[in-house]
């Protein structure tokens, strides 16, 4: 019987079974932040272990960042402290840290891939949930807690339950202004959110193989908010291309990583089929990731929604999202702040301008993506259109840092979690596509994307 690339990757990583159910795992690449490795380290002080493999150990400084005067100090306390906890320790265990400032900064997610570092085959692991990202390259990605990141400093290994398998399928061809989050936000619709628990899921079919590595990345992001342990797509071309374009990759390794593409017969836990046609720009109308709606349909549309979440985003059942009034808009995250993103946002934009009373922050993902946007006039179009164009870091994706959306306002936001108070205290969220955040923020309402193509 065949064998899926998740079960060809993990064995090749499995230092130890432990029993019939747990491996030890070799863990290839970890990335730390700020906000999730101060109490690992203090527990590898306590126990006077040092890290094992610093060679395979990356930090960046993210969740907790200014996205403003990033030349100047950090003015809150907490942040700042984390900051600082950050760039001592990485000091004291010789580890290499993209820091406030450095030219490889910004968000974990979008520098591990933009630099090289995460590669197919991986086994790669971060103190953050979305660390799904990574899996767009074929690679074994997953977040872990706190204790498990002192674990693999201490010994680049990890205890695990080797996951069930289920297989994504979407076959066909994706409409006009429909793109990778509307495609992911569609399927955590139908799943929901406990629907790939305890699985990884390996995304086939015709969408993920015309997708480029960036929407890729969107897809296996949001992995988790349909309870998967990670989400992957098989390795091709356009993951290889992608890769050696940012590594020296010999031409022995780039053949091996083709032989752990899923077998033709490979068995998998669950296999779910979509078709492309069915998918339409996506809005969420609720306080979770799987209340999502085709932007054409009311709030009643979501067989998910609870009177909880409606009555916390202020919207009612028969209430269509077309037209809905927002606040704010968030364009960045880890999910959607790529230069092709922004590109996508500017191409909406693009000769138009916001209207009073509505805040537009566009926040790259990265200094690398912030200087292409520059080097290639995206910056002036959102300027002219009436947009702030920040410096990267997490940003309004969560409460963490100064970029918070007021309470009771309405922010239209890339992102991948609309929670209660998520974005801030009493923040009501509607996730979407980066070009439906675009044709919203112009209209100062929810407004169909498909109307700002030509």
């Amino acid at each position: 019987m065949g064998r899926t690339i998740i079960d060809k990757i993990w064995d090749v990583h499995v230092v130890k079974s432990v029993t019939d159910e747990v491996d030890m795992l070799y863990i290839d690449r970890h990335f730390i932040h700020e906000v999730t490795s101060p109490q690992a380290f203090s527990g590898l002080k306590e126990k006077g272990l040092n890290v094992l493999r610093p060679e395979r150990v990356t930090a960046v400084a993210d969740h907790n960042v200014p996205t403003k005067n990033q030349h100047l100090p950090i003015e809150n306390e907490l942040s700042k402290k984390q900051v600082d906890t950050l760039l001592s320790n990485c000091k004291d265990h010789s580890i290499e840290l993209f820091g406030i400032g450095h030219e490889k900064n910004g968000i974990v997610h979008v520098v591990g891939p933009e630099n090289g570092l995460t590669q197919p085959g991986m086994t790669i692991v971060c103190g953050d949930s979305h660390t799904s990202t990574h899996g767009a390259f074929g690679a074994i990605a997953f977040g872990i807690g706190t204790s498990q990141v002192e674990q693999v400093l201490a010994s680049q290994c990890l205890l695990l339950s080797r996951p069930k398998t289920m297989k994504v399928e979407v076959n066909g061809k994706l409409g006009a202004g429909v793109g990778a989050k509307d495609v992911v936000l569609y399927i955590i619709s139908k799943l929901g959110t406990e629907g790939a628990t305890g699985h990884f899921v390996e995304y086939a079919g015709d969408v993920f193989s015309n997708f480029s590595m960036e929407e890729r990345m969107t897809v296996c992001n949001m992995s988790i908010e349909m309870g998967a342990r990670g989400g992957l797509v098989g390795i091709d071309d356009t993951t290889i291309n992608y890769v050696i374009e940012r590594a020296t990759i010999s031409t022995e390794k780039q053949e091996f990583w083709k032989t752990l593409n899923s077998d033709s017969d490979a068995k998998y836990d669950q296999t779910i089929t979509f078709q492309a046609e069915e998918i339409h720009p996506m809005v969420t109308t609720g306080t979770s990731p799987d209340t999502g709606v085709d932007i054409m349909e009311t709030v009643s549309s979501s067989v998910r929604n609870s009177k909880k979440g409606l009555d916390y985003m202020g919207l009612k059942n028969d209430q269509p999202m077309l037209g809905t009034k927002i606040d704010y808009v968030f364009i960045g995250s880890c999910t959607n702040s790529r230069i092709e993103d922004l590109r996508a946002v500017a191409g909406i934009v693009e000769g138009h301008r916001k209207p009073e009373g509505v805040t537009v922050w566009i926040v790259p993902g990265s200094n690398k993506v912030k200087d292409q946007a520059i080097d290639e006039g995206l910056d002036k179009i959102f300027l002219e259109a009436g947009f702030e164009f920040r410096e990267p870091g997490c940003s309004a994706c969560l409460a963490m840092n100064d970029d918070k959306i007021p309470s009771g306002a309405l922010c239209i936001s890339t992102s991948n979690r609309n929670f209660e108070g998520r974005q801030g205290d009493g923040a009501r969220t509607v996730l979407a596509s980066p070009i439906t955040a675009a044709a919203s923020a112009i209209k100062g309402k929810i407004t169909d994307p498909r109307t700002y193509l030509n």
